[in-house]
């Protein structure tokens, strides 16, 4: 007979035990966090902030319903680990608007009625701020290719592109 016992005790010690200071300013405020090192961005903005504009969709980078820009440049916030963006800017969609005036995307989206259901209607905002930025909405073709990331499931791509045309000449 074996002395040993049918199961061993093993203490496991978790890769993501403890948590790391984040700083970061969101929507131009700072917050000072203690965050666990896989949180997310998209995570940290939502569960933690209740900032729900940007959607958790597919939650692998594929659909872009939570692209936010970071320091001004458009992500997936469901890519981003949310220690990584410490002593960084973020902006989400509810970041936009200068008090009740809307920013001249969200102004195009409404005029244009480039949204049904409204679920990608976050992220498409906040891509097409990103893209008219980057100098990528110089034609209906270049709009759409740079906003192919963002995907709509009401099939609202002819109205997105006509908005985020008509920002980009506003926006100048």
């Amino acid at each position: 007979m074996n002395d040993m016992p049918d199961f061993a005790l093993v203490e496991v010690v978790s890769p993501f035990a403890g948590c790391v200071p984040v700083q970061v300013t969101i929507n131009g405020v700072r917050h000072a966090l203690e965050l666990e090192p896989q949180v997310t961005l998209l995570d940290l903005l939502r569960e933690r902030l209740r900032l729900t504009g940007a959607k958790k969709g597919c939650n692998r980078g594929e659909c872009g319903t939570c692209t936010v820009l970071l320091d001004g440049l458009r992500v997936n916030a469901c890519l981003v680990l949310a220690a990584t963006v410490d002593g960084r800017q973020v902006t989400t969609v509810e970041g936009l608007a200068d008090g009740d005036r809307l920013h001249p995307v969200q102004q195009a989206f409404i005029e244009h009625d480039a949204f049904q259901c409204g679920f990608c209607t976050p992220g498409q905002i906040m891509s097409a701020v990103g893209c008219i930025a980057e100098g990528h909405a110089g034609s209906d073709a270049e709009i759409r290719e740079w906003m192919s990331g963002n995907l709509c499931r009401c099939s609202a791509y002819p109205q997105i592109a006509a908005a985020v045309a008509a920002a980009a000449k506003r926006i100048g």
